[in-house]
């Protein structure tokens, strides 16, 4: 159960909040209408977490308002990703975001320690795959996770994957990113023994088709066990990797 409504029936049980207002909280209206956005507002009841803003395709207008619109409703750490410097500029409220533009993410409030509960390795192929493997990193680490980042440790030198045997066996989940032929998920797949989610990339020349040689090498991986996103997802991937982490927590 997530922490939101276990906390409200907790408090029921000792008597610090009643059932009428218990009732009121959980009987909240689930969405805000803002017209060209309805606000999920109920999402930490039913998920465990709350909405995040896929900055894409949104104006700087429209970003602040969920953001203020979310704000109101009581949620103080707001992640939105997929937000470009010329919207994140455009934003009137910037000063209360910390923006990172090589992962193109911004977030309000401050990161959370990391709640002890295993560790994801975010692994890439190559420098050019980071800004999506740093959308996953940093994903992962405003749920509150611990995050090992392993930056161009692809197949093309073997040898820099292999120097990092130790974070590889201990991790509790790998987050591997590449482009190309996408081949690190599977070398990754048959070192680790842990879930391995692959991420292909739009990194690579024209036979790359932007990502769709590397997304079906990965879909044909002969490591067993590898699971696949889609390409460029690196927030998917993290919210998979914290929901294994979350299995783990509740045994």
């Amino acid at each position: 159960m997530n922490t939101d409504a276990r906390r409200i029936l907790e408090e029921v049980k000792s008597g610090a909040l009643s059932v009428d207002d218990a009732l009121l909280k959980l009987k909240t209206k689930p969405f805000d209408d803002l017209g060209f956005a309805k606000v999920d507002i109920h999402r930490q009841i039913r998920q465990g977490r709350n909405e995040v803003i896929y900055g894409a395709g949104k104006t700087s207008e429209q970003i602040e308002k969920i953001i203020g619109n979310m704000m109101e409703n009581g949620q103080e750490r707001i992640l939105v990703t997929r937000l470009s410097s010329e919207s994140y500029e455009g934003i009137s409220c910037k000063d209360k975001l910390t923006y990172d533009p090589v992962s193109r993410t911004a977030y309000t409030g401050t990161m959370p320690k990391p709640d002890g509960i295993g560790t994801i390795v975010v692994a890439t192929g190559g420098t050019s795959d980071i800004p999506v493997a740093e959308e996953a990193a940093v994903t992962a680490e405003f749920g509150g996770n611990k995050v090992t980042r392993l930056f161009d440790v692809g197949v093309a030198g073997l040898h820099r994957l292999l120097s990092h045997k130790e974070d590889i066996m201990s991790a509790s989940v790998i987050i591997a990113i590449a482009g190309m032929e996408g081949a690190l998920a599977s070398v990754i797949g048959g070192l680790a023994d842990c879930p391995v989610i692959a991420v292909p990339t739009s990194v690579g020349y024209g036979a790359s088709f932007e990502g769709l040689s590397a997304l079906l090498s990965m879909l044909n991986s002969c490591a067993s066990g590898v699971s696949v996103v889609n390409i460029d997802n690196g927030f998917g991937a993290a919210m998979a990797a914290r929901k294994i982490l979350r299995l783990k927590e509740q045994k």
